[in-house]
C-alpha cells in the first residue's frame, strides 16, 4: 500500500501566495472517506517552513513512497488533479512539476541549519521528534559532561555567524569557566543586516531547533534561563516559537527537571 505525505510551504512567502488555502484543500482532499480507505489512514498533508525560492510559491512536495515530486506556483484549483493523478494514480503532473530552473538553483547548496526546513512541521513538536529532533539532548544531557560536550564543539570547528566568527566552543568554555551565577544564555534572533532573514527562517520553520541547541549550550556552560530576542514585526516567528516553547514544556524538554536528567533550563 502506497505512503504519502504532501508537504505544503507555509513559510512567510508561502503564506502571502495563498499556502493556507492551498493546505486546506490538501487535507480537505485527503481526509474524505475514499482516500482514507485506499491509504489505510498513510496519506496526510502539513505545513512545512520557507523552502527558500519564495518566487515560485506556492512550493508543494508530494512524497509518494518515499519520492519526493515538487510543485511550483501550486494554487487551490490545481489540489484535485495532483490529487487524483499523482496521489491516487502514481503518475506525476508533469507540466506542474518544478524545472531545471528550480533544482539548478537548490542543487550547489548545502543546507545545515536550514536542513530540515521544508520537511519538518514547525508547528508540531512530533514532527521535529520524528525527524532525530531532541536526541541530541538526550545524549548530551543523559551521557556527556558538560566539558566533554564543549570539547566536541571545539572540534566541530563551529563558529558565530555574526561576521567576526567567533569560535563557540572558545565562547563556551570561557562562560563555563567563570565561577558566578545565575548565568543566561542569550539568542539573538534580530536580524542586523539590511534584507537578511536568516534567523527568521529558522524559527519560523524549525523553531524546535533552535530550543535544543539553548538547552545544549545552556547545560554546557551552567546556566537556567534563556532568552530568546527576537523583533516583533515578525509575527509569525514570535508565534511559532512561543507554540514550541509550550509544547517542549509540556513535553519535558523544558523545566525543573528536563528529562528527569535533573536539569532545570526555561526560555524565555
Amino acid at each position: 500500500m502506497p505512503e504519502v505525505t504532501v508537504r505544503i510551504c507555509m513559510g512567510t512567502g508561502g503564506i502571502a501566495a495563498g499556502g493556507s488555502a492551498v493546505l486546506d484543500a490538501f487535507q480537505q482532499a485527503l481526509s474524505s472517506a475514499e482516500i482514507s480507505a485506499l491509504f489505510e489512514n498513510r496519506c496526510s498533508a502539513h505545513k512545512v517552513g520557507c523552502r527558500g525560492l519564495c518566487a515560485k510559491d506556492v512550493l508543494v512536495d508530494v512524497v509518494r513512497n518515499g519520492i519526493a515530486t515538487t510543485y511550483e506556483f501550486v494554487t487551490v484549483d490545481m489540489v484535485e488533479r495532483i490529487v487524483a493523478e499523482h496521489i491516487v494514480g502514481g503518475t506525476v503532473v508533469g507540466e506542474w512539476a518544478a524545472g531545471a530552473d528550480y533544482h539548478d538553483f537548490l542543487k550547489k547548496q548545502i543546507k545545515v541549519v536550514l536542513a530540515d526546513c521544508g520537511k519538518v512541521d514547525p508547528e508540531s513538536v512530533d514532527s521535529y521528534v520524528q525527524s532525530g529532533g531532541y536526541a541530541a539532548i538526550r545524549k548530551a544531557l543523559m551521557d556527556m559532561h558538560p566539558s566533554e560536550i564543549i570539547a566536541v564543539i571545539k572540534t566541530s570547528g563551529l563558529r558565530g555567524r555574526g561576521g567576526a566568527g567567533f569560535p563557540t566552543g572558545v565562547k563556551w568554555e570561557t562562560c563555563r569557566s567563570v565561577d558566578a551565577a545565575p548565568k543566561y544564555i542569550i539568542c539573538n534572533a534580530d536580524e542586523g543586516d539590511p534584507g537578511a532573514f536568516m534567523d527568521r527562517a529558522v524559527l519560523e520553520g524549525n523553531p524546535h531547533s533552535v530550543i535544543e541547541g539553548m538547552i545544549i549550550g545552556a547545560y554546557a556552560i551552567g546556566a537556567n534561563t534563556g532568552y530568546v530576542y527576537v523583533r516583533a514585526e515578525y509575527p509569525l516567528a514570535v508565534k511559532r516559537l512561543r507554540r514550541a516553547i509550550q509544547e517542549a514544556e509540556y513535553r519535558g524538554f523544558l523545566g525543573t527537571n528536563v528529562l528527569g536528567s535533573g536539569f532545570a533550563f526555561s526560555i524565555k
